[in-house]
């Protein structure tokens, strides 16, 4: 190992242990920048400045917090370029999805600021002899605990609702994209947020918990793994304190004879590595029809066989290197125990020779129900083969599984999308289409992919208080509404 290689080793290790925050490019190996923890009294100004900024934070006229999610889209669309190259460099996906995702950033900004007022207006209730209604009031600073693999849109499809309802937010982000982190609070500063609003915090995972037991964090949001979001959710609870959690899936593809098999095959490859495969609602376990098994998967294969691996900074790359050295490692793993059960290698199936974290797009068939690609959540390009001899065997293999996020099902048979949008256990059910996120639409699971709602109506009324008001023999027409501020 050269001098340079292992003075990276030493800080990876030193970061896992909680010290260096490092920026380690996934194509290359080689670490870009570090960054040292925040010490215990600038994290205590910072809490201060979040509860000093709430209180002025929650009064502003929805048009004032509107003009600036407004700007922030603007500085979005404005530096998407650049701002893609931060994230590809820092986490490793192909430019153009990065590009995508910046994109996807300033549209849920746009959609909030254009939204939030009508969708937190009062709601009056009709009860007789009183004047009743509901009103949506935010809580305070929110703490929230955002994974590498979509830097940027995670951490948007957060603030924008958050920040639009009155909240102010504190991001403990993934040690390994401090870059983005930093550039995203940056972004809400420039927008015209005060101080205070919108703050990184570069913390290890020990300060995480000092951090949610503070009075002034009122609640906590995380996407990431099951025994983080356990944890979060463990300590929150000990302090009474709410928390939305979205943990990963291990997502259904299925595909029935009535489904369009060129079109659905051409998907499924798109769907199982989007993002070099390391993405929650990631198709992962491709259950088809007996029928029509054979034709599928040999364009399936064909499909995965045929992706361009290579320097996600070109255009052409469809599928760049893995997050980090352990992600690969894991995902090998998976890979080798589920081959050494019984499945079967189609096609990839081992790490791609030279630097950085990459591994071929896999597929895997004959599957066990022992094997890890059968039960874990595999954060990579490969896929789970099985076949299904009807519509129960396809629905009782989808549910087979602890988590419940999203589904994507593929049929024209009105019966059959009766039954899979009704018995599926999911968040999300996609008909004939790609499972994916949408600044209108609920996003969540069931089981163990968490609980609560981003994104959509319910994602912009997580982090409030649902105030019911009732008054007693007051005149119609009389009762107060919500003017231009909170």
């Amino acid at each position: 190992m050269s001098v340079t290689n292992l003075a990276d080793a030493r800080r990876r290790r030193a970061a896992a242990r909680g010290g260096a925050i490092a920026s380690v490019n996934p194509a290359t190996g080689l670490t870009l920048r570090t960054f040292e923890p925040l010490a215990d009294p600038e994290i205590e100004a910072r809490l201060e400045r979040a509860a000093a900024a709430f209180r002025r934070h929650r009064r502003t006229p929805f048009a004032e917090r509107g003009r600036a999610m407004t700007r922030a889209a603007d500085i979005l669309e404005g530096e998407r370029e650049t701002l893609a190259g931060v994230v590809t460099t820092e986490m490793g996906k192909p430019i153009g999805a990065s590009i995508d995702e910046i994109t996807k950033c300033a549209r849920a900004c746009r959609y909030y600021a254009e939204h939030a007022e009508a969708l937190l207006g009062d709601e009056v209730i009709d009860t007789p002899g009183a004047r009743t209604f509901v009103r949506y009031q935010p809580l305070g600073p929110v703490l929230a605990v955002m994974p590498w693999n979509f830097p940027f849109w995670q951490v948007f499809r957060f603030a924008a609702p958050a920040l639009m309802a009155g909240n102010v937010a504190l991001l403990k982000h993934a040690s390994n994209v401090p870059q983005c982190a930093l550039a995203i609070e940056r972004v809400f500063h420039d927008a015209g947020f005060e101080s205070g609003v919108f703050q990184t915090l570069l913390v290890t995972s020990e300060q995480v918990e000092r951090i949610l037991a503070d009075e002034r964090v009122v609640a906590a949001t995380l996407t990431g793994s099951e025994s983080a979001g356990a944890a979060v959710a463990a300590r929150a609870g000990g302090k009474i304190k709410k928390t939305v959690l979205e943990l990963g899936g291990s997502d259904p593809f299925i595909v029935m004879p009535s489904g369009d098999l060129e079109r659905a095959a051409a998907t499924a490859v798109k769907a199982r590595v989007i993002n070099n495969g390391q993405s929650c609602i990631a198709a992962k376990r491709f259950i088809v029809a007996d029928e029509i098994y054979d034709a599928f998967e040999f364009r399936f294969v064909r499909g995965m066989h045929a992706l361009r691996v290579g320097d996600p900074m070109e255009a052409s790359t469809e599928v760049g290197p893995l997050v980090g050295a352990e992600a690969l490692d894991a995902l090998d793993a998976q890979v080798q125990r589920s081959v050494a059960t019984g499945a079967r290698v189609l096609t990839g199936g081992r790490r791609v020779a030279g630097g950085g974290f990459y591994y071929e797009p896999t597929v895997l068939a004959d599957v066990p129900p022992e094997a890890p690609a059968y039960w874990d959540e595999l954060f990579g390009p490969v896929a789970t083969l099985l076949r299904a001899r009807d519509v129960d065997e396809a629905i009782h293999l989808a549910n087979d599984t602890p988590f419940g996020l999203g589904a994507s099902v593929w049929t024209t048979d009105a019966e059959e999308r009766a039954r899979f949008i009704d018995e599926i256990e999911a968040g999300l059910v996609f008909v004939n289409g790609m499972v994916a996120s949408d600044p209108r639409l609920p996003f969540g699971g069931v089981k163990h992919s968490g609980y609560g709602r981003e994104l959509g109506v319910y994602g912009l009324r997580e982090f409030v208080n649902i105030k019911t008001v009732w008054i007693a023999d007051a005149p119609h027409g009389g009762e107060p509404t919500r003017g231009s501020t909170e």
